[in-house]
């Protein structure tokens, strides 16, 4: 808290007290105010000059309240500023929930390009990071589960798995849930969904227990990824009764558990997703997240909640001008996701990696989804040095405007087998009918009476698998990486220009974390000071990259 303000009478300061110097006088202009303003580590003073009344910055000496008697070194001491910590950011109760050090979360890049790795140190910097396990076959998710486990399992240190919403495969939901259930993933990020499922709120209520005060504890914690109020409105609000006496008479949740649920809100943990990578609805972070957050309050109250639903935001941080950004419009948390992606520890090849790095921020464009193309659900993707969107985007128009395969024009039909799948039509569906045959044989039955879901099936082999050439480091195939990235890459590269940053090979996860946390935190005490009326140069609002630990 601020010890004191000055107070304003007939548009006047009036100050609170002297300051006197002891080891150091104050500073009132220039790259002094900037260095001063930049020890967020220490209590500051503004103090204003007896003569000229200019405000300046001050550190230690000794303050006398009330006394206005100037002395020849005395300054009279307008407000005082406690030291400024990165760790103090965001909400504190989020810090305490997942046993966290920094409001700070890697979000859950899919096909484990948030890999493991990226994960373990990010929970050993006290930070949350997700296994982004989209994509992935439960065997794989298993197999990473245990590289974590293995690595800090025992120790108790924090991390989460992702679990994304899919309507066109819902076994996989169930699968993971499963999973998480049995190997103890008490945290996951739910993304991409629409509505609530049954594995879902299976999930968030499984463990619910009440202390010996009677408050409801949660063993599970859901934090959801969404950026539409209706969808936020659902997650805020308890489980619909009719999904838990399903649970609960399939053997799939307690009665007691289905009793505790109705009184707590599916996520605990709300990110507000605007206009990020991957699935996106483009949204601007300082209209949604204020939308989110107030209706957060209303359900709360609504509802009789003993506790808030916290807020996050994500979308378009790459910078600590972002991330102070995001904090000053109330978000409890911070998510990244573009930025992690061209880190060491990302599951992308050195080559993919390179492309990310020389991304400017308008050089993204929107392309089909592949697990979602059908419905027409639209991803954020990098477009420099790639052809990804505008191959993909001439397949949605096929899809939309052509009633199956054999309805594709030939000069189509020649421009799609050898400018974008390399291989016939019919060598593309071989494939495709081998991998359903082994995930889900129904598919291949919707296909036989289907012609349209057919040609979809054989479309979508294009749109997963460029999403994994960049993984496997395909460079015969990078001119169709799919890559998921938004504006904060281009961003983020522009910020670390000329820093040790600049080089792929520096941009480890957790270095990047803890530049822009301290970064924010420097930008926020030079916008305090500034509303204090303190003259900042601009200059206090730059961060240059550094290593931190």
């Amino acid at each position: 808290m601020i010890d004191s303000m000055y107070e304003k009478s007939r548009g006047e300061l009036r100050p609170l007290g002297i300051w006197t110097p002891t080891n150091s006088h104050p500073v009132f202009a220039g790259n002094d105010v900037v260095q001063r303003a930049r020890r967020i580590r220490e209590s500051v003073h503004i103090v204003a000059h007896p003569e000229s009344g200019h405000l300046g910055l001050a550190s230690g000496g000794e303050i006398k309240p009330g006394d206005f008697s100037v002395g020849q070194s005395g300054y009279f001491w307008m407000a005082s500023l406690p030291p400024l910590y990165p760790e103090w950011l965001g909400d504190r109760s989020f810090t305490e929930a997942h046993g966290v050090r920094f409001p700070y979360v890697a979000g859950a890049m899919a096909r484990g390009i948030a890999s493991a790795q990226l994960v373990i140190e990010m929970a050993r910097a006290g930070m949350l990071a997700f296994l982004g396990t989209a994509g992935l076959s439960p065997s794989r998710v298993a197999r990473d589960l245990d590289t974590i486990e293995e690595s800090i399992g025992a120790s108790l240190l924090p991390w989460g798995a992702n679990l994304i919403h899919s309507p066109n495969e819902p076994h996989v939901e169930s699968e993971l849930v499963d999973l998480y259930l049995q190997r103890g993933v008490t945290t996951v990020s739910a993304s991409a969904f629409m509505k609530l499922t049954p594995p879902l709120v299976r999930y968030a209520c499984t463990g619910l227990r009440a202390d010996q005060q009677g408050r409801i504890q949660r063993r599970n914690h859901v934090v959801a990824k969404i950026s539409r109020a209706e969808v936020a409105r659902r997650f805020m609000q308890p489980p619909p009764e009719a999904m838990l006496r399903d649970l609960v008479q399939s053997g799939r949740l307690t009665e007691e558990e289905a009793r505790l649920a109705s009184h707590l809100p599916i996520a605990g943990d709300i990110t507000a997703e605007s206009d990020s990578g991957g699935h996106t609805d483009g949204r601007t972070l300082s209209a949604l997240l204020p939308a989110m957050t107030k209706l957060a309050a209303e359900v709360r109250t609504k509802q009789g909640y003993d506790r808030a639903i916290r807020v996050g935001a994500a979308g378009g941080i790459g910078t600590p001008t972002a991330v102070a950004s995001a904090f000053s419009l109330g978000a409890s948390f911070v998510l990244t996701g573009s930025i992690n992606q061209c880190t060491v520890e990302a599951g992308v090849a050195p080559s993919a990696r390179a492309m990310l790095a020389n991304a400017e921020q308008t050089d993204v464009a929107l392309a089909p989804s592949a697990d979602m193309f059908e419905i027409g659900a639209k991803v954020q993707v990098l477009s420099r040095g790639t052809m990804f969107a505008s191959r993909a985007n001439r397949l949605d128009k096929l899809y939309r405007t052509c009633d199956g395969l054999d309805d594709i024009p030939d000069s189509e039909r020649d421009r799609l087998e050898k400018q974008i799948f390399g291989a016939s039509i019919d060598e593309i569906w071989k494939q495709t009918r081998d991998f359903w045959q082994q995930e889900d044989p129904s598919q291949l039955e919707r296909a036989r009476q289907n012609p349209r879901h057919k040609m979809a099936l054989v479309f979508r082999w294009y749109l997963g698998k460029s999403s994994r050439w960049p993984i496997d480091g395909t460079t015969k195939r990078q001119l169709d990486y799919q890559l998921w990235c938004g504006p904060a890459m281009g961003a983020f590269n522009q910020w670390v220009q000329g820093s040790f940053l600049e080089d792929t090979e520096q941009r480890r996860v957790v270095q990047i974390a803890h530049n822009l946390m301290e970064g924010a935190a420097q930008i926020t005490r030079a916008h305090q000071l500034r509303t204090y009326g303190v003259p900042v140069p601009t200059a206090a609002f730059e961060f240059e990259p550094r290593p931190l630990h």
